[in-house]
């Protein structure tokens, strides 16, 4: 088992590939501390990590708030003794709107989650991994951190962001003994997706005809990537951004 006993955390773990990704971890032996902004929706992973016996902290969690992000990363080190790893997924969606209609408020809300939401959970994490002699983040980036994003350029200037973060922490943090890598998803089978179409109808579909694999991802193939990040089978790997996204960005 990948993890076998390993603390992980992960954010945004409500449904799509936070939750993925926690199953997963806890097929591989983890011990899970998850959390979210949507309380159904993570009560609901927490009931499908109880079926199959797993240990699980979880609670409600703002990752724009730093004081709630403090005392969350705390209170789940503290509930198993100590941190191995994160899964840095918590996100929202930009609006879909040309640059110069872009709203202040959208703006603030994705940069704020985004990427101060990464920044805030690596703010608190890094000192309980430093404290357990080292361990390994993931955090959750997209094929637009590695590409432009035409109609919704905040989302790509965050996820930018991620991935500029993520290189910044882990040339910091190697001689600590963490790893910190990220995901660039593409187009994932996920809720996020949904509504994207449901806004832009056609947008989905006309991307994917310029993917060179020609279909949507399914959630578990980007938890795949995740748990191998965090396990030590990647252990001399730091500091990059892997793009899963059936070909998009290599064309």
């Amino acid at each position: 088992m990948e993890l076998k006993n390993k603390v992980i955390v992960v954010t945004g773990a409500a449904g799509g590939i936070g939750r993925a990704a926690a199953l997963m971890a806890a097929r591989e032996g983890a011990l899970l501390a998850i959390s979210d902004i949507d309380a159904g929706g993570l009560v609901e992973t927490v009931q499908q990590l109880a079926g199959m016996g797993v240990p699980v902290y979880s609670d409600v969690l703002d990752v724009t708030d730093a004081q709630q992000v403090e005392r969350y990363m705390n209170a789940a080190a503290s509930h198993f003794g100590r941190l191995d790893g994160a899964f840095n997924n918590a996100g929202v969606g930009g609006e879909i709107a040309r640059l110069h209609n872009l709203s202040e408020a959208s703006w603030d809300k994705v940069i704020d989650v985004n990427l101060k939401g990464v920044w805030l959970s690596m703010k608190y994490q890094l000192p309980l991994l430093r404290e357990a002699g080292g361990g390994a983040v993931v955090n959750m980036a997209s094929v637009a951190g590695l590409i432009g994003f035409p109609h919704n350029a905040v989302y790509s200037a965050a996820k930018h962001g991620v991935v500029g973060l993520t290189k910044s922490a882990a040339g910091e943090y190697a001689r600590d003994n963490v790893r910190v890598n990220a995901v660039c998803p593409g187009y994932i089978d996920t809720p996020m997706v949904a509504m994207l179409e449901k806004v832009r109808p056609g947008l989905v579909n006309a991307t994917l005809q310029g993917t060179p694999l020609r279909r949507l991802g399914t959630p578990d193939e980007i938890a795949e990537v995740v748990v191998f990040l965090l396990s030590a089978r990647a252990s001399f790997i730091t500091g990059h951004a892997f793009g899963i996204d059936g070909g998009l960005s290599a064309i």
